[in-house]
């Protein structure tokens, strides 16, 4: 079973987020660009580098180059744990 976002994130997971830019085949002078996300652990991004290696076996335009970025979602700082709570009004 698949874990869900927030067990994702437990774990360590981010929010990775790729521009690829690659060539066209029918037009080697132009470039394109596709955007890929998916929930991914740095620093060695193994679900990234699994796209980028079935981009280049598997797909037909060749990769020009990748530029990504990853967000952890939840950091180890951020969690508090809450005792209690004070309604105003």
């Amino acid at each position: 079973m698949p874990m869900s976002e927030t067990e994702m994130m437990l774990k360590g997971y981010g929010l990775t987020t790729a521009e690829f830019f690659y060539g066209m085949p029918d037009y080697v002078h132009v470039l394109n660009s596709y955007v890929w996300q998916d929930y991914d652990i740095a620093p060695d991004h193994p679900k990234l580098f699994q796209f980028v290696e079935f981009w280049q076996r598997e797909l037909d335009g060749p990769l020009h180059s990748v530029r990504f970025t990853h967000r952890k979602m939840i950091a180890p700082g951020e969690w508090r744990n809450v005792t209690g709570e004070f309604t105003l009004h």
